[in-house]
């Protein structure tokens, strides 16, 4: 499964061309610490960020007081999309983070290059909803460790801003069992823990082939 939608979302990502358009003027870099909330389920919508750096939680607050994770959003790229006018989740900044403001027509629609952004998130959430309902725990870990490592440019190493927490509550797993399957990775010969935010991968085929399990 993963293999094939992972090319639908390469396929959607517009060329560096195209998004410089939405960047066109130079816009102040606003600086936020970890913690820090950009954002409150229930606000109004319509601004959109760019992060030039660092790293950003989507989540959401369940009635029963737990936290649902939606989404992590790396440098480079844009979030605060929405279907209406009021927010339906939390932005938060998961280390030192800088974010612009993406700017967007005065009626409120969006250009075709974020159209496509959009587009892609939309994608990447449905993904992740066939992920979490019918994959193992360690094939949902080895997806997620694939998105990211796709998404930070295919490297060996993949940097990990979010912690064992966050990945869980993404993943709809305790902290406990992400460990657990890191674990598993790791004496398989997988991967290679770095540090406890750096990961070496060490068979790429054996994590994708993982990662394509359904």
């Amino acid at each position: 499964m993963y293999a094939s939608a992972s090319i639908i979302s390469r396929d959607l990502q517009p060329p560096r061309a195209l998004l410089a358009k939405s960047f066109t003027r130079p816009r102040p870099v606003t600086l936020h610490t970890p913690g820090t909330e950009i954002y409150a389920q229930g606000e109004t919508a319509g601004t959109l960020y760019r992060i030039e750096f660092g790293a950003v939680r989507i989540c959401r607050l369940l009635a029963d007081g737990r936290r649902q994770v939606v989404a992590f959003h790396i440098a480079g790229e844009t979030f605060g999309f929405e279907g209406g006018k009021v927010r339906s989740f939390f932005a938060e900044c998961i280390v030192s983070t800088g974010l612009t403001t993406v700017e967007i027509d005065r009626d409120g629609r969006y250009s075709p290059e974020l159209m496509e952004l959009a587009l892609k998130e939309m994608i990447r959430a449905q993904e992740h909803l066939l992920v979490v309902g019918k994959q193992c725990a360690l094939e949902k870990l080895a997806v997620f460790l694939v998105d990211l490592a796709e998404r930070q440019g295919g490297l060996g190493c993949i940097d990990l801003p979010m912690t064992r927490t966050d990945i869980g509550d993404y993943l709809g797993m305790t902290i406990e069992t992400v460990s657990r399957n890191l674990s598993k990775l790791r004496s398989a010969g997988v991967l290679r823990l770095r540090s406890s935010r750096s990961i070496e991968i060490l068979k790429p085929q054996r994590l994708y082939c993982l990662a394509s399990k359904l």
